[in-house]
């Protein structure tokens, strides 16, 4: 497909349900250059051989009346003539009128993780019918599958809860991404709760945000969400969960913050019907009375926030003119999702030589971390720092926010309203069950035909690891140079933020489970750079942030990492490259020492002296002059800099003189504990016991298992 100017990228032909814009065929021969003098639509005319029709407008000009489509209404989903397009739900699903809101806020100290004592308990509530149900949610099982939606959902009289006059807490989750199905009250303070399923599954029951009223303060309550699945989980690793209050918020300017005592993650039964079932357990004392209050498993952000978030882009008169906000296509609830193309415009060719970078999110919708990331990435891409604008002007950047806004809407933890995995079908064909995917997967297919792709990322959340980190895809059966290139933009991510990225816990590799994934897909396309960001729903092992929750800004943050990783990684300057690249190679020997002498019984110093008299032949040059052949990346107009480049020209140099040379092995070493600072071991000081003590450090994976 030609390109002959920038505004063809912005409007690409993917980002409808139809294959081709009507409009971009009309204007093919119809010029934008008439003075139009009068104006009438197509039904107003008495011609029985032209249609009667509202969309298209008649224009009078030099003499003839010419035809033109009228503007789609829905084309960037969002206008500032009008409100946001409301969110459609499930017929079924009854959803109360208040529309809950949050503030942004940020704790002034990192809140840290929850240290048990031992003594937390582990409640075990057998089914008695003498316990008090204090809230119930039916509606979601009324349908075994979608049926269609509704603006709102269901539009009968909504069940109230019961208005209890005593000391009863009252729940409420009947509201934009809340998720509760059962709430016991089995003492005075303590209430059984139960989350609910992905809509249209049994299963997926991880994200939980629901609302609490009625309480009193200063009494110790115990919540106990009993019909988790997974066996790990990182609550048992001091994750706490989030609360939130709407009187800390009005008073103080509080918002969300980590909380609970003799917090406990269990097995609560053996395992009927083949299934286990896990507990969450904690206890809280709320700070007031009668105040309306929120739990949730990570910082929500709904559909809603999204569309606000786009709204405030396309009204600023400054980013709209490089952010065109484009409906990529409508999900089975009928709900938009959206897609940005950012880029500096340009009016002719040279604009088709510039690389494009792909990010999405939100394909699960309870990985409610991988939007703040998008978020803080969106807030520095569109700001007006001067790497912002080197990178508008370098590549073209296509995101989509939010694949799956059903999920997100409803509640789910992981699936749309298919009721399946969207991230396990990026290889359907069937387009109507999964659309965001399959349109995705298109999008990127035709941009591959128009410009090279030089990096996707699907951002998502973990629920049993600690810090952020990625998944890559192994090249190990292609060449030697590939198989090392793919790691070397994580590990510029772990020097960049080396308290939050841990490039020790990145996998490389293609499990069969996960071939229909977009990393997988998208590598297999051609996209060498294809990588899932997954970041942590609790906190940091690393550096200064060891033991600590993540905030937002600590995910935003991420946003911000990313731009700098990726000016690092493209620059034409290929320092930073290079000794990542060394880096790598060390590695990779030292992963192969230690695998020698864990099957050898020869001494570790004759092991040593083989390797080093055999390295001395080492190619590393040739490799790395194939490689610049291969990325191309010096054909760049501009001269990429980093931020910390621009303001020290003489480190800049220095670091260009030292990329020329072999590290020794003791100072690669040292580098490589400061970038996984996460490893408890320590290499002692005395030289003899050096390569003995590297044996015991625990070693990143490569992909080589």
């Amino acid at each position: 497909m030609s390109e002959d100017s920038e505004k063809e990228d912005y409007s690409d032909r993917t980002i409808s349900d139809e294959d081709e814009s009507d409009e971009d065929m009309f204007m093919k021969f119809v010029s934008e250059d008439f003075h139009r003098c009068a104006l009438l639509t197509a039904d107003s005319f008495g011609d029985p051989f032209f249609p009667r029709t509202t969309q298209i407008l008649l224009e009078y000009q030099l003499g003839r009346w010419v035809p033109r489509l009228r503007e789609p209404r829905d084309l960037y989903g969002v206008s500032s003539s009008g409100p946001l397009s409301p969110t459609r739900w499930p017929y079924h699903c009854e959803v109360i009128d208040e529309k809950v809101q949050h503030i942004d806020w940020t704790p002034s100290c990192p809140e840290p993780v929850y240290i048990p004592t031992g003594l937390e308990t582990e409640p075990l509530y057998p089914d008695s019918k003498e316990d008090t149900v204090v809230y119930l949610a039916e509606d979601a099982y009324k349908e075994p599958c979608f049926v269609y939606s509704r603006v709102g959902g269901n539009r009968t009289p909504l069940k109230q809860p019961v208005d209890y006059r005593d000391n009863t807490l009252m729940f409420e989750a009947r509201f934009e991404s809340g998720n509760l199905q059962k709430v016991v009250k089995v003492a005075e303070y303590e209430y059984q709760l139960t989350v609910r399923p992905d809509l249209f599954t049994n299963k997926h029951t991880q994200w939980y945000y629901f609302q609490v009223t009625n309480m009193r303060a200063g009494i110790v309550y115990r919540f106990t969400i009993v019909n988790f699945t997974k066996p790990a989980s990182l609550y048992s690793r001091g994750m706490r969960p989030l609360f939130y209050s709407e009187k800390e918020a009005k008073a103080h300017h509080i918002g969300w913050q980590r909380i609970g005592d003799q917090i406990k993650y269990y097995r609560n039964n053996p395992g009927q019907d083949g299934r286990h079932y896990f507990s969450l357990t904690w206890t809280f004392q709320f700070p007031h009375n009668k105040d309306t209050c929120y739990f949730a498993h990570c910082y929500p952000y709904t559909y809603t926030n999204l569309q606000e978030y786009l709204s405030g882009i396309n009204n600023d008169p400054v980013r709209s003119k490089f952010c065109k906000i484009r409906v990529l296509c409508h999900t089975l609830a009928r709900n938009m999702v959206y897609i940005l193309t950012i880029t500096t415009p340009l009016k002719n060719s040279d604009s088709r030589k510039r690389k494009a970078v792909i990010l999405t999110a939100r394909v699960h919708p309870g990985e409610t971390n991988s939007s703040w990331i998008m978020k803080g990435f969106l807030d520095y891409i569109l700001g007006n720092s001067s790497d912002a604008q080197l990178l508008r002007d370098t590549f073209v950047f296509k995101v989509v926010p939010m694949l799956n806004p059903d999920g997100v809407i409803v509640g789910n933890y992981r699936c749309s309203l298919a009721g399946r995995d969207l991230n396990r079908n990026y290889t359907s064909l069937l387009k109507e069950s999964f659309p965001s995917v399959w349109y995705t997967r298109n999008m990127v297919h035709r941009l591959m035909e128009k410009r090279e792709v030089i990096l996707y990322c699907d951002l998502h959340g973990h629920s049993r690891k600690e810090n952020i980190f990625m998944y890559g895809c192994d090249g190990s059966d292609r060449s030697k140079t590939l198989y090392l290139q793919q790691r070397i933009f994580p590990l510029m991510l772990s020097k960049n933020c080396p308290d939050k990225f841990s490039f020790s816990a990145c996998k490389f590799n293609v499990q069969k489970s996960k071939e229909g994934t977009g990393r997988v897909v998208m590598w297999k396309m051609g996209i060498r750079n294809s990588f899932t960001m997954e970041a942590t729903f609790c906190g940091s092992t690393l550096g200064n942030k060891r033991g600590t929750h993540f905030s937002t800004k600590d995910l935003e943050s991420m946003g911000y990492h990313f731009c700098d990783s990726l000016l690092d990684y493209c620059d034409p300057d290929r320092t930073k490259y290079y000794r990542c690249l060394k880096e790598l190679e060390e590695m990779e020997r030292h992963i192969t020492l230690e695998k020698v002498f864990e099957d050898s019984d020869t001494p570790v110093i004759h092991i040593t002296l083989d390797l080093e008299s055999s390295s001395r032949g080492s190619d590393s040059s040739e490799s790395i002059d194939s490689l610049t052949d291969l990325l191309k990346l010096t054909s760049q107009k501009k001269h990429l800099k980093t931020k910390k480049e621009r303001n020290s020209t003489t480190a800049s140099h220095q670091n260009a003189r030292e990329g020329q040379e072999v590290y020794d092995r003791g100072h690669l070493l040292q580098r490589h504990k400061q970038s996984n600072s996460d490893v408890k071991d320590t290499r002692p000081n005395e030289p003899g016991d050096y390569m003995v003590d590297y044996f015991r450090r625990q070693l990143p994976n490569q992909g080589l298992v």
